[in-house]
């Protein structure tokens, strides 16, 4: 049965403040939930004026109040930016809070230029190249096995369920390695799914957390009454995306009606390319493409990203989608 989730960016729409980019994750944390949605992650991101999800646990611990059952995770924590204990108490502490809901998705990418380095104390690429054992590390500290001389507290026995994500072969080859389930960036980086997803399921290892592949695929989603209701809705995502491309990044702008017909043609095909998982139509259109992704990736999950200038247009579009799903089967 494939299952549908959240992954929140927090956005911090133009005009905005953090304390409503907070509020919004939480009413979109408890639609999703509404909605059957199986689980609600942020995405850690530094340093950018337009995403306020940088202290990914304590975001988590908002969501986890204002919700009661939908797992909560991350998608996810970057662990070069940290040290394996760290994680270990976060995620623990997380675990206690809310018992058998805490998800812990780890990523490679360390994402950041010499300013953010120096921020964080740390040499992010050579972290990067450490990330494999810190993951281990990480995965020991968490379950006991193997002993380690330091026990984290919180952290040693917490019920935190660890998923590799990746949007390269890289990450593939890691969960695979370790019998982690895997979830990939289909949603911004689509070009290698098909072969990680291949290689994943032919090197997978069953382990003491899994026993078969299980797999995670994003999309992007955006639905409406009209299929350019839709298309005007994404372009506030769209204009973002654009603007970090070209090294202008801000807070999420207004939607503009017709956006995709005033870009060159270089940034139309950009947009075309990433846009390869995306959902984007009527709700019954944006289902169908769902549903088409699903068949393409034998996908377990499919977790819907798309950050939209009003927040109650995320949710609504989110509950017309999950609506039609279910009245098509599509969870089956």
């Amino acid at each position: 049965m494939t299952r549908f989730s959240v992954l929140d960016l927090v956005p911090v729409r133009e005009g905005g403040t953090l304390e409503q980019a907070f509020a919004a994750t939480a009413s979109l944390a408890r639609a999703a939930e509404a909605a059957g949605c199986h689980r609600f992650w942020i995405a850690e991101h530094h340093a950018m004026e337009g995403i306020a999800g940088g202290a990914t646990a304590v975001v988590l611990a908002h969501i986890g109040h204002a919700t009661r059952s939908i797992r909560i995770g991350s998608g996810g924590i970057m662990l070069p930016n940290h040290t394996p204990f760290q994680i270990a108490e976060q995620f623990g502490t997380l675990a206690a809070l809310f018992p058998a809901r805490v998800d812990l998705g780890l990523g490679r990418a360390p994402g950041a230029g010499p300013e953010l380095q120096r921020a964080l104390r740390k040499d992010l690429h050579r972290a990067a190249e450490m990330f494999p054992q810190d993951v281990a590390e990480l995965r020991a500290l968490l379950t006991g096995e193997p002993a380690l001389p330091i026990r984290a507290t919180p952290g040693h026995g917490a019920g935190v369920e660890l998923w590799m994500l990746g949007s390269s072969l890289f990450g593939a080859q890691l969960a695979a390695r370790l019998g982690l389930p895997y979830a990939f960036a289909s949603h911004f980086a689509p070009d290698q799914l098909d072969a990680a997803l291949a290689l994943y399921r032919r090197d997978f290892t069953p382990s003491g957390a899994l026993e078969r592949p299980h797999v995670m695929v994003a999309m992007n989603l955006f639905a409406e009454e009209s299929a350019e209701e839709a298309e005007t809705l994404a372009s506030s995502q769209l204009q973002a995306f654009v603007r970090l491309r070209t090294g202008t990044p801000g807070k999420l702008p207004p939607p503009i009606a017709g956006y995709r017909e005033t870009l060159p043609p270089q940034a139309r095909m950009l947009l075309d390319h990433v846009g390869q998982a995306s959902a984007i139509g009527t709700p019954a259109e944006a289902a169908a493409q769902v549903r088409a992704f699903i068949a393409r990736t034998g996908a377990d999950e499919v977790i819907f990203a798309g950050a939209t200038f009003d927040p109650a247009a995320r949710e609504r579009s989110l509950a017309l989608t999950m609506a039609q799903l279910a009245d098509a089967g599509a969870g089956s």
